[in-house]
């Protein structure tokens, strides 16, 4: 083994450990610094999720409920439609009610509390994309 690699070795071997100083220094120092007991900081947490959990619950609901009448709207006005506008129509009220129910399942995830973030984001993303593409149609 030459010098140069022993050398760089030994230099890796202290930047690992001065980094690992480092990272265990800063836990003490925020566990030293913290304003509050853990408990009450998982306390905190707790309640944010929780919160956000519920207003991504009624932005669901609502967005559930209004999918629901675009798409009761758009079963309606089909009959006016000729062949390639009801295929078009009929393919995006089939997208909605499909996003409808994914967002139910989500609701139903939410009190279950199996409920993702990024689930969450992606169902009232489809939900509002779903919506907004019925309607922008029905105006038509």
């Amino acid at each position: 083994m030459s010098f140069r690699s022993r050398s760089k070795k030994q230099t890796v071997k202290k930047i690992a450990l001065f980094s690992t100083l480092a990272a265990v220094a800063g836990y003490l120092a925020g566990l030293l610094t913290a304003p509050q007991s853990g408990k009450e900081t998982r306390k905190d947490i707790k309640k944010t999720a929780d919160k956000g959990f519920a207003e991504a619950e009624k932005d669901l609901k609502k967005l559930n409920d209004e999918l629901g009448k675009v798409i009761t709207q758009a079963k309606g006005s089909g009959e006016k439609l000729g062949v390639k506008a009801q295929k078009e129509l009929d393919s995006l009220v089939e997208k909605a009610k499909d996003t409808k129910e994914k967002a139910r399942e989500m609701i139903s995830a939410i009190h279950e509390g199996d409920a993702q973030d990024k689930d969450l984001d992606k169902a009232i993303k489809d939900a509002n994309t779903a919506l907004k593409h019925l309607s922008d149609y029905l105006k038509k």
